[in-house]
């Protein structure tokens, strides 16, 4: 059975009350509870975890590297500066997918530029929460070719 860990980072903790015209309505909860119903479905264990700190976020994909599958990671604001959570992602030999919901390259320029990104298997912007779900298939093809 596939064992996925699925990584929210800064202020994703604020989904629903926090700029919903950028990020919508819906908490964090109905992402991960959407997350669970397709883990069901496919057979494959999902763990859901978020925080605001860093270092936090590093552990966790440390420890994944030999107790999951694969990562699906929204590394919030991290993504634009965070050169060693990009480490922590380049150290590891599972697959990552990095997710943002609002489409960030038409946002602010600061948002365009992704540290993380280069050393992921793949990257998906804009298209709201569906964007975790699209994330767990990706994990799912490349743990079926065997990447």
């Amino acid at each position: 059975m596939s064992k996925f860990l699925v990584i929210n980072g800064p202020n994703l903790n604020r989904l629903g009350v926090r700029e919903p015209d950028v990020y919508g309505r819906e908490s964090l909860s109905t992402i991960e509870t959407n997350v669970q119903c397709l883990a069901n479905k496919h057979g494959i264990e999902v763990k859901c975890v978020q925080s605001n700190y860093e270092g936090v976020i590093i552990d966790w994909i440390h420890e994944a590297d030999t107790d999951f599958d694969g990562i699906v990671i929204n590394p919030g604001a991290f993504t634009h500066y965070s050169y060693a959570i990009r480490d922590a992602i380049a150290s590891i030999s599972i697959p990552v997918i990095e997710v943002h919901i609002s489409n960030v390259h038409k946002r602010e320029e600061f948002r365009h530029q992704s540290v993380t990104a280069p050393v992921t298997a793949g990257q998906i912007v804009g298209l709201g929460l569906y964007g975790y779900e699209l994330a767990i298939h990706a994990l799912l093809q490349l743990r079926g070719s065997g990447k």
